[in-house]
């Protein structure tokens, strides 16, 4: 699995962002240094010794109160200018249509590429060296979306619209995450992002575009037949199908994705049987319901899962 920095960046949102972190913390370290060596010196230069007389209080040093006041307020003034810089860089520019929507759910995440048709879950696919206008919305409550490497943090607030850039200048998965608590599996809301060259993008996405493959194998077939005639379409998404809810992820390309469950399992087909029969011995709180399915609708609902690339 790949391990998220945001030291390691790779895009000039995410570089601009570490900069000013990285910045802040070395001003801060080096006042927290001088304060405590101060500190230090006056406890060794200025203890008392025995005999000694108390000393003699100095009532106000002008020049050093002159110095300790504008200090401080010339390194504010040039965190603020540089703090401004930064939003600069990582805000989106104004009036252009957005490239992606994410809706994010307890706890999922909706991917939509509007101007291609495309829809899917907890995976976002992006050509390299492009930038890319995000949109971001709350489905239920208040989530925020965060990849470190890549991109600043944006919450996704109900009945509001936030924006972002993603961009990445290195091929590679990137990982990220929930980062405002959203309720139980708040820490099981993952998401990636793979960042592919233009010509894999395009590919990924054309095979997206198209509906549900048709399979001549029995077992999938049969698995078709149990997914329409169990709840699984009251709630799921199949393109091509006449399935089209939109309460749970959309299935569409399922066997494609790399995880379950926004991250928590691998997407193998045991780990797929495993969450079909019982999502809750998995992802506790998850709001896709146990159906008490037998071990035969499983083992058809897993072929026909299998079979949507």
């Amino acid at each position: 699995m790949p391990v998220s920095s945001v030291f390691d960046t790779h895009s000039p949102q995410a570089g601009a962002i570490s900069r000013l972190f990285l910045l802040s913390l070395g001003i801060s370290a080096i006042i927290f240094l001088l304060v405590v060596g101060l500190v230090l010196y006056a406890i060794v230069r200025y203890r008392g010794q025995p005999g000694q007389e108390d000393p003699t209080p100095v009532f106000g040093m002008r020049h050093l109160e002159i110095a300790w006041t504008i200090a401080p307020a010339v390194i504010l003034l040039g965190m603020f200018g540089l703090t401004v810089t930064t939003m600069r860089a990582t805000n989106p520019p104004a009036a252009k249509e957005a490239d992606i929507v994410i809706t994010g759910y307890q706890w999922w995440w909706d991917v939509r590429y509007p101007q291609a048709h495309v829809v899917t879950a907890n995976e976002i696919h992006i050509p390299v060296g492009k930038q890319l206008r995000i949109e971001l919305k709350g489905g239920d409550v208040i989530h925020d979306f965060w990849v470190p490497q890549l991109a600043r943090k944006m919450d996704m607030v109900p009945g509001h619209t936030n924006e972002l850039l993603l961009f990445a200048d290195t091929p590679g998965t990137y990982l990220g995450a929930c980062a405002e608590y959203c309720g139980t599996q708040h820490a099981w809301m993952r998401i990636q992002v793979i960042a592919q060259s233009q010509a894999e993008f395009d590919s990924w996405q054309q095979a997206q575009a198209r509906g549900a493959a048709v399979t001549a194998d029995a077992a999938a077939n049969q698995g078709a037949q149990r997914f329409r005639q169990l709840t699984c379409s009251s709630c799921h998404a199949i393109g091509g199908t006449g399935a089209n809810a939109q309460v749970g992820p959309d299935l569409t390309h399922i066997a494609s994705r790399n995880t379950l469950g926004a991250g928590i399992i691998e997407n193998t087909p045991d780990n797929l049987a495993r969450w079909i029969a019982n999502p809750h011995a998995i992802k506790q709180g998850v709001l896709m319901p146990n159906l008490q399915l037998s071990d035969a609708d499983v083992r058809a609902l897993v072929a026909y899962m299998e079979a949507l690339k």
